[in-house]
């Protein structure tokens, strides 16, 4: 029984190492990233949420609320096919898709990889589009300036403290699909509730990208952190 006890604890200390090892590399990578970043004097967002939570729908919207005002650029991340990075495109933005073929999240090597490679013009602001997951990529830094969690009201009002990891990281938490509230059981004061005592600091935004509520409010956000990023590093 202690020889079965020590063989398993071996291995969980060597899924530990490996770990352990891998979020190191990924750090050092963000890290050459944020200085990437920086450099260009850009801002960057890393969208999280779960699938069909609207992050493409928001980023659509985003993108023609603020046409000519910000050069924007997008990176999208998916398990496969390039439909997300091509309605991207269809505005007018660059955008490469970033295929993980399986892989529950991206990781900062791949983000560096997709932007060699993408060779994008000079970006005011680039949004990093996740693959949809509340859980893996919470863990995984991609050099962004912050962590913005979607989450729409045909989810549900548990989702905060049911996945508290990403609300507690995410600066800004977004409500998405507000225009079916009316038809849906969510209780906005709950979840503005829960994401409050997740991260105390975060700020909640309420949209509907099909009826533009908060659109402006959200574009703003973006610009004045832009503005704000650019001061601090002037």
């Amino acid at each position: 029984m202690t020889t079965k006890t020590e063989r398993l604890n071996g291995k969980q200390s060597e899924v530990v190492d490996v770990r352990t090892r891998v979020l190191a590399a990924n750090e050092e990578a963000a890290a050459k990233l944020r200085d990437r970043f920086r450099a260009g004097s850009a801002l960057v967002l890393n969208l999280i949420s779960s699938p069909g939570s609207g992050k493409t729908t928001l980023l659509e919207a985003t993108v023609k609320a603020l046409a000519g005002r910000l050069r924007l650029a997008g990176i999208e991340g998916d398990i496969a096919t390039e439909r997300d990075a091509d309605r991207l495109r269809a505005l007018g933005i660059p955008a490469v898709q970033i295929l993980t073929g399986g892989a529950c999240h991206l990781d900062a090597r791949q983000v560096g990889k997709a932007l060699d490679g993408a060779r994008f013009p000079a970006f005011d602001v680039l949004f990093i589009e996740n693959v949809g997951n509340l859980i893996c990529p919470t863990t995984y830094d991609l050099g962004e300036d912050f962590k913005v969690a979607l989450l729409s009201v045909a989810e549900g009002d548990d989702k905060p403290f049911k996945y508290p990891a990403i609300f507690a990281r995410a600066e800004v938490t977004v409500i998405t699909k507000s225009d079916l509230l009316p038809h849906v059981t969510f209780d906005l004061d709950a979840v503005s509730a829960q994401v409050a005592t997740l991260n105390p600091g975060g700020r909640l935004m309420v949209t509907s990208s099909k009826t533009g509520e908060g659109i402006g409010v959200w574009c703003a956000m973006i610009e004045e952190r832009l503005t704000a990023k650019r001061k601090a590093h002037a």
